[in-house]
């Protein structure tokens, strides 16, 4: 069920899209700072009064099976994701990602796959799998079982369309500053040919597709009480890879707030929302801490003069 994407026209900022977050206003639980605004109630209910197209970037972490309790107000029995991806890929912006992080969990020796039934439907919604990414744990919680350890979980890379963000991260090269001698390439027939001769290495090179990060802080830094904290490192380098500064990110699953702190570090605007009064409120203390240190180091993210020109208005110039 494919969409053509010529078809598809991307009203950005547009104020069918501020009427319905004022709308969210009197509706809803909402925080609304000057450049963020959070949510408790259903992403489904929020991404309703959403217009088509304004999400840059989604950085999100849906409930796992049943591998963890999500608090009172969520029921892992009748979670439903389907719709969930069908509304991102409405309201994602063309050009615009999804990073989804993602596990299975083991019933009956058996790896359930939903991480797999997700990818596939997103694809089959419209979105493109741009990449398939692994979260690798730098330190995974030992456990007992005849496999070996869960070490890593998925990041799928949805895009809607081609992206229109990609900056990427790079890493120190191992061969930094040496002269390039050339490699052999296949000339298209049986000789092989020296190209990529003259010249010197580059200090950096792209980092490869799987991230790897320590975890545990992050569950001290948000009190203990949320059950699924991803690092903030994670959260930090895919917006960097995937927006742009004065972007507008989202995360649908908002838990202890770690895409918004990320998202506001990075100058960035953010929506969140989450089930859960007790997570929202984790969240929007965490978010209110970073904007303090955001402006305590004179950072500017107010509506720069071609964002105006182009009728993207900033979150907080909402009235």
């Amino acid at each position: 069920m494919g969409h053509d994407m010529r078809k598809i026209t991307p009203p950005r900022y547009d104020d069918v899209y501020f009427n319905a977050m004022a709308k969210m206003d009197n509706d809803m639980k909402t925080t609304l700072g000057n450049d963020y605004k959070l949510v408790c109630g259903d992403c489904l209910d929020v991404m309703a009064e959403m217009a088509d197209n304004t999400i840059d970037l989604t950085v999100t972490s849906p409930p796992y099976d049943n591998l963890r309790d999500y608090g009172k107000d969520f029921d892992a029995a009748v979670f439903d994701w389907h719709p969930i991806i069908k509304e991102l890929y409405r309201v994602t912006a063309v050009g615009g990602v999804v990073v989804w992080v993602v596990a299975d969990a083991t019933i009956n020796g058996s790896e359930t796959g939903t991480s797999f039934r997700q990818a596939l439907w997103a694809m089959e919604y419209g979105f493109r799998l741009h990449d398939t990414m692994i979260y690798k744990r730098q330190n995974p919680q030992p456990l007992n079982h005849n496999r070996y350890e869960q070490g890593f979980e998925y990041m799928f890379i949805f895009s809607k369309g081609k992206p229109k963000s990609f900056n990427p991260l790079k890493k120190p090269s191992k061969m930094a500053g040496k002269k390039r001698t050339g490699t052999m390439r296949n000339s298209g027939g049986d000789m092989l040919v020296k190209k990529h001769t003259g010249g010197r290495y580059s200090p950096t090179s792209m980092r490869d597709n799987v991230f790897v990060y320590a975890i545990g802080t992050e569950v001290h830094n948000a009190g203990g009480k949320h059950p699924a904290i991803f690092p903030e490192a994670l959260a930090n380098d895919h917006i960097i890879s995937w927006s742009n500064p004065g972007d507008l990110v989202f995360d649908p699953f908002l838990g202890s707030g770690t895409t918004g702190k990320m998202a506001i570090h990075n100058g960035r605007k953010f929506i969140g929302c989450d089930i859960e009064a007790d997570y929202v409120d984790i969240a929007r203390q965490r978010i209110e801490n970073e904007v303090t240190a955001v402006c305590n180091r004179g950072d500017d993210f107010t509506t720069t003069k071609t964002e105006k020109a182009n009728g993207q208005i900033a979150l907080w110039d909402m009235t």
